[in-house]
């Protein structure tokens, strides 16, 4: 485990006697100096965790440190010690970047505890900014693509964006990449600095029960079912500044839409068993691949919820219909893959395997393509991709296993012949495959209920 390191900088004898004992006995290294000279230089060389600096020191003010500290970009949190008590010191070293204030006398104790509290939201924020790096090229790319469709697109999503619309619908086939829309729309709101960026909050509508994704998407007071034990936010509520993506809003059923329609007409949420409204400011983003005309005239979609969605709507074309942005979606993949998987031995496309990926009719769009891509980027070594290491077969048609495959939407007789309890395994198996070990979304592959896949899942063994 590493050393926790805290640098004490305080001119009374006592208080760093005392302090120094505590924390070491603590288990932190400690270094203290009562002095201001070179202190900045002392500071960064010794790297601290923490910095607990008095604000009284003789010959300059833990004030004017502190803003030093800040102004060099020095890698440590700060507690100032001081004996005023006045709200107005403690603000303004809360202004300057200080992490917590502590006025003397303190009680030991109580130092050990805010230290600690400090050190973990220290290293929180560093894996936060971690993990934003780690995965901002998959979150936030932006939209690929200089063929009509996209640039009307991008032209699009720029005025919304521009004008800070409160609600938009997108639209669009499977695998077209509704969600990388949705973000590209966030970013242009909130711009394109990732450490300022507002949330993003991601909810499937299609994967949670109705009664979870209420309280999921509104939060709930404590009491207000079993085990709700405490109050609890709503996505609403969390996505505030930001921005609240509703995948799959098709799905959705009937008696939510209703409640959903009351907050974007009246941009407030009520929590599950709560009395007061809550107001809240975020961009809600919906996303379906269902055709809500349609499902409005069958009933399964509120007519007034529609309207009011798709006031402000985008549609994302399917990849069969703008092939001249495949060369260069599929050289991002390329790029982006064999960066993940230390694959530098592949580099390019030969022109017949880009003729052959532009043939192809790419049922699952964009992400059949990564899919695809994906593979020959952990399986092959050569530098230059060929047509058949793309795993196409005849007419641009993609196995879906060793012994079969789908043409013109339907399966394919191996010639050994198979059994029909072994084509229902494996359709099974290929619709959870697709849908990401989503029940739901497989489900609506197969024709199925979500009951009945469960149990198909379970009888076969791919719980």
């Amino acid at each position: 485990m590493r050393e926790r390191k805290v640098f004490l900088v305080d001119d009374d004898d006592l208080i760093v006697t005392v302090l120094v004992s505590s924390l070491k006995s603590g288990g932190y290294a400690v270094r203290a100096e009562s002095g201001t000279e070179k202190i900045i230089d002392k500071i960064k060389a010794w790297a601290p965790d923490v910095v607990l600096l008095d604000i009284n020191l003789p010959g300059r003010s833990g004030i004017d440190i502190l803003k030093e500290i800040r102004e060099r970009g020095i890698d440590t949190e700060a507690i100032m010690l001081t004996a005023d008590d006045t709200a107005e010191t403690a603000i303004q070293a809360m202004k300057l970047g200080a992490a917590d204030y502590l006025t003397k006398p303190f009680d030991t104790d109580e130092v050990l505890l805010v230290i600690d509290r400090t050190i973990k939201n220290k290293k929180l924020k560093h894996e936060v900014d971690y993990y934003r790096k780690l995965y901002l090229p998959i979150f936030d790319q932006d939209l690929i693509g200089g063929s009509p469709a996209m640039i009307a697109l991008k032209e699009k999503i720029d005025k919304l964006a521009q004008a800070r619309v409160a609600t938009i619908l997108i639209t669009g086939p499977s695998g077209t990449g509704k969600e990388v829309a949705a973000r590209c729309i966030h970013r242009r709101m909130h711009g394109e600095n990732t450490a300022d960026y507002a949330p993003f909050v991601a909810v499937n509508c299609a994967a949670l029960p109705e009664n979870i994704l209420e309280s999921e998407l509104f939060g709930y007071e404590k009491g207000a079912f079993t085990d709700a034990k405490s109050d609890k936010k709503g996505l609403f509520e969390v996505a505030a500044g930001g921005t609240i993506l509703l995948d799959e809003i098709g799905e959705m059923k009937l008696s939510l839409q209703a409640k959903l329609l009351r907050v974007l007409e009246e941009r407030t949420v009520r929590r599950v068993g709560g009395k007061q409204d809550i107001p809240f400011e975020a961009t809600v983003t919906a996303t379906t691949n269902r055709d809500l005309a349609e499902a409005v005239s069958r009933g399964e979609f509120r007519l007034d919820l529609f309207h009011r969605l798709s006031v402000f709507s985008l549609s994302m074309a399917p990849l069969k219909e703008r092939k001249e942005d495949i060369p260069g979606l599929a050289n991002h993949f390329l790029s982006r893959l064999s960066k993940k998987y230390n694959n530098q031995h592949v580099k390019e496309f030969s022109p017949e395997a880009i003729r052959v990926l532009q043939a192809h009719e790419w049922s699952g769009n964009v992400r059949e393509l990564r899919n695809v891509i994906e593979r020959v980027v952990v399986l092959e070594q050569t530098a230059t991709v060929t047509p058949e290491q793309l795993s196409l077969g005849p007419g641009g048609q993609h196995p879906a296993n060793g012994h079969n495959g789908a043409a013109n939407g339907r399966y394919i007789l191996p010639e050994k012949g198979i059994s029909l309890e072994e084509l229902e395994k494996d359709l099974i198996a290929q619709a959870m495959a697709r849908a990401k070990n989503n029940k739901a979304m497989a489900a609506k592959l197969l024709g199925l209920s979500y009951n009945a896949m469960r149990w198909q899942v379970k009888k076969i063994g791919l719980e």
